[in-house]
């Protein structure tokens, strides 16, 4: 899916570096996604969520380890060796 690939690029490619003793990965990833024009709004089962044009929701986890994640999800996990952000998609059926 199209939107995944902006997503992944906003968070590989931020506009700001993730500086984990400034900020939460969680407000570091919502600011990358809003920064790139995206809606950022409350999600009640996961960290955040972001809400599409077609006002479809994409509901995201952040993750400072990487962990066997629920693939019903996205997830966005930080590798502290790499200093780097990756995006893992929710499996869609």
């Amino acid at each position: 899916m199209q939107i995944f690939k902006v997503i992944e690029e906003a968070i590989t490619k931020p506009p700001i570096p993730h500086e984990p003793y400034k900020q939460s990965l969680k407000a570091w990833a919502m600011y990358c996604l809003r920064d790139r024009g995206f809606k950022v709004i409350y999600a009640q089962n996961a960290d955040f969520a972001i809400e599409t044009k077609a006002g479809e929701k994409l509901y995201f986890k952040v993750s400072n380890t990487p962990v066997d994640q629920d693939s019903s999800i996205s997830w966005i996990v930080w590798d502290s060796a790499s200093k780097s952000a990756s995006l893992i998609p929710e499996a869609r059926g």
